[in-house]
């Protein structure tokens, strides 16, 4: 099968890394956040090398990685309770640390919502709330709208031992909302939860958000989880951002081996250049960006882009099989030395050991890279 890649991509912007991708033709005069060439070092390790990033108003970032990159030291240099060792940091056009410059945390009106709520166990749900607020004539008010925006109508007189895993981290939510940030920093508040409860509750903190236009970034080390929060992902690697983008742009066009591996099932297939053309045995792609140098050139391959199809006369075999309930997830060793694998319809059930003929379906392409790097982006 041939597939052109100059049409697989040619509905996409080109997208380079750290790049956000604007939600209209302009991009905004001002952001609510941005971080330039920020810097951090704990003796001889780097947390964070030239972190740079741009936070329009009302957009949710969802700061991906594995862990030990740099995740939550980079809220903590957002917050202001730690400094970077050099950059720039802004919130609503206002410097925040850069040379000669820091505001403390308590200026910086930036909301925080930890992994375990970090509520104050001799406070009810009303004074957490409360907590952080100035005590003036509205205070009661702004409480009782927080109280209503995040479902908690009925339960102010509790205290937190008497609240489930799901109303604690709402009120640590009303917590973080009721000062009005200008920015909410979110690290990875559900992962103490079950997973039914965590869907739940993510479902339920990621309305009020998006329903009241807070401006947030979503610390996660879970692809999915990242897809369905973030209007912006950053993926993170080695305390560096490897690209930033939608969760679309991050996924069907990574920039890097390291982003495709880590945002879902991939894999990738030898290749090689001839007569204009990208052969694989899975496929061909057409290629008009000229010659591609020595490296090592391969295509990037999901389970859901490939078909699957019992023949004699196939080009692989079944080596393992996977039941997913509504799915079977087939790896199958390919003639040619390569492993790929397959995702397919629970209906479609195949024997370990039958040869398969594994090609690129309808409507899909496949995505070189050279040396670990995309090209022809």
């Amino acid at each position: 099968m041939t597939t052109s890649f100059m049409e697989g991509i040619a509905a996409a912007d080109a997208l380079q890394p750290q790049e956000l991708k604007a939600e209209s033709v302009s991009e905004p005069k001002t952001y609510m956040l941005e971080c330039l060439d920020v810097n951090k070092s704990f003796g001889e390790v780097a947390a964070l090398s030239r972190f740079s990033l741009k936070l329009a108003h009302g957009q949710i970032l969802a700061l991906l990685g594995p862990s030990g990159c740099g995740k939550t030291t980079a809220l903590r240099l957002i917050s202001g309770f730690a400094n970077p060792d050099d950059g720039v940091i802004t919130i609503a056009s206002r410097p925040v640390f850069d040379r000669g410059t820091y505001v403390p945390p308590e200026k910086r009106n930036v909301g925080m919502v930890f992994q375990e709520g970090a509520l104050f166990p001799h406070l009810t749900v009303e004074q957490n709330i409360a907590f952080g607020l100035s005590k003036d004539d509205q205070r009661s008010d702004r409480v009782s709208e927080v109280v209503k925006m995040t479902g908690l109508e009925g339960l102010t007189q509790r205290m937190p031992y008497e609240l489930s895993g799901g109303q604690q981290q709402r009120v640590a939510l009303a917590r973080a909302l009721a000062p009005r940030p200008e920015i909410l920093l979110l690290d990875e508040p559900f992962s103490n939860l079950d997973p039914a409860l965590r869907e739940q509750v993510r479902r339920d903190v990621m309305s009020i958000l998006r329903a009241n236009h807070i401006t947030a970034i979503f610390v996660t080390h879970d692809q999915e989880e990242a897809m369905y929060v973030g209007d912006s992902i950053a993926v993170m690697n080695g305390g560096k951002i490897e690209q930033q983008g939608t969760p679309e742009e991050i996924f069907h066009r990574p920039a890097t081996r390291f982003v495709a591996e880590f945002i879902g099932m991939v894999d990738f297939v030898p290749a090689c250049l001839e007569e204009g053309m990208i052969k694989t045995p899975i496929g061909n792609t057409e290629w008009a960006g000229g010659a591609l140098g020595n490296g090592a050139l391969e295509v990037m391959v999901r389970p859901d882009c490939l078909e699957c199809i019992p023949s004699e006369d196939g080009n692989g075999a079944i080596m393992e099989r996977e039941f997913r309930g509504a799915s079977y997830l087939y790896r199958i060793a390919l003639d040619s030395g390569a492993t790929v694998r397959c995702l397919l319809p629970h209906i479609d059930e195949y024997e370990v050991g039958a040869r398969v003929t594994v090609r690129v379906r309808c409507g899909h392409s496949l995505r070189p890279f050279l040396d670990g790097a995309a090209v022809g982006i």
